[in-house]
């Protein structure tokens, strides 16, 4: 049985409780093969808001208590991956990849960095990290595309290191038909009335989601859709904020801002159309899961939804910071019932190629490579190794499959070096 230890920053963000990777971690570990792996999960914070649905769900969870430049770090998790007798360490996370490959070095282990997020650039300190560390990388995976780049870009892992994963949700959860009483249910639950057009989003509330647009587009869509509300599911530092802004536009009456939920499949399921207004992404899960539903969805050009989405096929696609053409695209689909049907019976089949059974029969598969080729060619031998499965996208085709890990399916942007 192979050790795996997943380390990362934190399991939440201030105010917040919605936190993609948790979600992933919460997805991802009770899936593994447990006659083939035991995988384990390192916070280096202090246990946050919500995190007894991870220990809930029977995942091992350590929390360090450290800070986020406490070097005392490093020794900490030297003694985690001791005790657990990690043989891979899986890392999430500028202080994980920075922390963890110090204490993996030191100790012979291949290492796996996962990087989720996009941003412009890093700071010197980090580079000068990134520069240092690279050498004890083994591989490097990246949520999209874009996020590729800034790992090559910013975090200075050759391109050659770097490989496109995209992230799934389990579809048989989000996938699954819904029947008229629990729709009913879901939309009474956030206050929709039975005739109500409602859109919305699930989401944390943060510049990068660019919820502001949302609601400013809930101006222009009022004056012309005067019944339809908004919802804006999920918390955040910028709460008081928006809602500000919603009264400050005169849509506080149109928009709803309904703090946290833990039944994100219901909410959804309660929407007539999702948007998704961001600035920026990896690639969020809330997507895989609109798609999985089968949902309509007006969504920007933010570079990682532009991995997974297609405009006119799949989605409504408009740029960034443009709350007119948000209001546009929202009102030409409450009032076009046939477009809505085509997008959304095209996104529940994008949908069903982002499976989070696949993608960990990718990582078994992965692990198992790194364990057999990587201490004994000294990281090199993983390179000699066919890693097209990684790139593959599909339904996982039988339960620990791992040489099988995805069932191919048609290329939808897959076409970069990675």
């Amino acid at each position: 049985m192979l050790n795996v230890v997943q380390v990362c920053d934190h399991l939440g963000w201030p105010g917040s409780r919605m936190h993609g990777v948790k979600r992933l971690f919460a997805w991802m570990i009770p899936r593994f093969d447990p006659t083939r792996f035991h995988v384990s999960l390192v916070s280096l914070r202090r246990k946050d808001l919500s995190e007894d649905t991870l220990e809930q769900l029977g995942i091992d969870v350590t929390y360090l208590h450290k800070g986020k430049f406490d070097p005392s770090t490093w020794t900490a998790l030297g003694k985690v991956f001791d005790a657990q007798r990690a043989d891979i360490v899986h890392l999430h996370g500028y202080g994980a990849t920075t922390f963890g490959r110090l204490a993996a070095a030191t100790r012979g282990l291949p290492v796996l960095l996962h990087e989720h997020a996009n941003h412009t650039d890093t700071p010197w300190f980090q580079k000068v990290a990134d520069r240092i560390l690279q050498p004890y990388t083994d591989l490097a995976l990246a949520v999209s595309k874009s996020t590729a780049e800034f790992v090559v870009r910013a975090r200075l892992v050759p391109s050659a290191k770097t490989k496109v994963v995209y992230l799934g949700v389990p579809l048989d959860e989000f996938a699954r038909p819904r029947t008229h009483e629990e729709i009913r249910a879901a939309r009474a639950a956030l206050g929709i009335e039975p005739e109500t057009f409602a859109l919305g989003t699930i989401t944390r509330l943060m510049p990068s989601k660019g919820n502001t647009y949302l609601i400013e587009a809930m101006k222009h869509v009022g004056q012309r859709l005067p019944d339809a509300r908004c919802f804006i599911v999920g918390e955040g530092e910028l709460q008081a904020e928006l809602e500000a802004q919603a009264r400050a536009l005169g849509v506080s009456d149109r928009v709803r801002l309904t703090g946290f939920t833990r039944d994100v499949a219901a909410a959804l399921s309660a929407l007539d159309l999702v948007v998704f207004p961001s600035l920026w992404e990896g690639t969020p899960l809330t997507a895989f899961e609109a798609l999985a539903m089968g949902k309509p969805i007006v969504a920007t050009d933010a570079d990682g939804l532009k991995d997974i989405l297609t405009d006119g096929e799949d989605a409504c696609v408009v740029p960034q910071r443009d709350a007119r053409a948000l209001g546009d695209a929202i009102v030409r689909l409450q009032g076009d019932r046939e477009l809505r049907s085509r997008l959304g019976a095209h996104a529940r089949t994008t949908g069903r190629r982002y499976d989070i059974q696949a993608f960990v029969h990718k990582m078994e598969h992965l692990y198992e490579l790194m364990h057999r080729v990587s201490r004994a060619t000294k990281r090199e031998g993983l390179f000699r190794e066919d890693l097209s499965f990684l790139g593959r996208l599909g339904v996982a085709s039988a339960p620990h499959g791992a040489a099988k890990a995805a069932k191919a399916a048609p290329d939808h942007g897959q076409g970069a070096p990675w």
